[in-house]
């Protein structure tokens, strides 16, 4: 199916509805969900952040930011995966708790505030990812109309482009959770630790990237073919010292580099073949 099919596909979705509460993160593909809502619905669609220790700060600012210049209403709430153990422990399926909490946040006020649909930005590449949040988002009635449609990740960033949308290339941003290795407890100064890393390297200029965080080591992962420059263009001592100015005693750099999803290798192959 052409792309442009599945965004007249995608209009219809949300005419349906006529009114929609969208699960608005900021990125790329919650943010396209909320453009073309807000094209279809104008005001009959409200784009709803969540904020926690797990966001950072920087990503509400660009939720806030884009929403805006999209025009859709924006409305900010607050939720506590945090008081949940079964969260803070940081098991195989910490995103379930996550989403669970998110979407019994979202759902009654979207029924108090007369909205029918909870809205997400899931795409059709994440159904075949290990990701158990979508199955708590499905048990409480939540939509992922990009992949009812069957846009992928790459489809997301260029029906994005063609909306005009400057951040279409924006790089992924999930959860500071997902920084740390499954079985480690999450803290929220371990979350605060992992974000002011980030945050440090990025205002250096390197953009796409993560902070590993394993006990008090720190472990930078960059693109692979950005590697030799960090290493022969940053003062790497300095960095050292900002990260145990922040809380971590060692700091690494992964020679493989970024990969999204790294964490998930310790998973079985059963537990990778359960797809929500």
């Amino acid at each position: 199916m052409m792309l442009t099919e599945k965004l007249e596909q995608l209009k219809a979705i949300f005419a349906e509805m006529e009114q929609a509460l969208i699960a608005y993160s900021g990125g790329v593909d919650s943010t396209l969900v909320a453009k073309i809502a807000y094209d279809v619905l104008g005001d009959r669609a409200l784009a709803v952040t969540a904020v926690s220790p797990s966001l950072l700060p920087e990503e509400l600012e660009d939720a806030s930011l884009q929403a805006a210049t999209i025009g859709i209403p924006h409305q900010i709430i607050e939720t506590h995966e945090m008081e949940n153990p079964n969260y803070t422990a940081n098991p195989v399926n910490r995103c379930y708790f996550c989403k669970s909490e998110l979407h019994d946040t979202l759902k009654p006020l979207a029924q108090k505030m007369g909205y029918p649909y909870v809205v997400d930005g899931v795409n059709a590449d994440d159904m075949h990812d290990y990701r158990p949040g979508i199955q708590a988002a499905k048990e409480r009635g939540a939509r992922s109309p990009l992949a009812e449609v069957g846009i992928s990740k790459m489809e997301v960033r260029e029906l994005s482009l063609q909306l005009g949308l400057s951040w279409w290339d924006k790089p992924a941003q999930p959860c500071l959770s997902s920084r740390f290795p499954y079985g480690e407890e999450i803290t929220v100064a371990k979350l605060q630790r992992v974000g002011r890393a980030e945050i440090y390297l990025r205002k250096l200029g390197w953009q796409n990237l993560r902070v590993r965080s394993q006990g008090d080591t720190a472990r930078i992962e960059l693109p692979p073919e950005q590697i030799k420059d960090f290493v022969l263009n940053t003062d790497l001592q300095t960095v050292v010292s900002a990260f145990q100015e922040f809380g971590f005693m060692y700091v690494t750099l992964d020679l493989e580099g970024y990969s999204s999803g790294k964490l998930n290798r310790v998973l079985n192959p059963q537990t990778l073949s359960v797809k929500a």
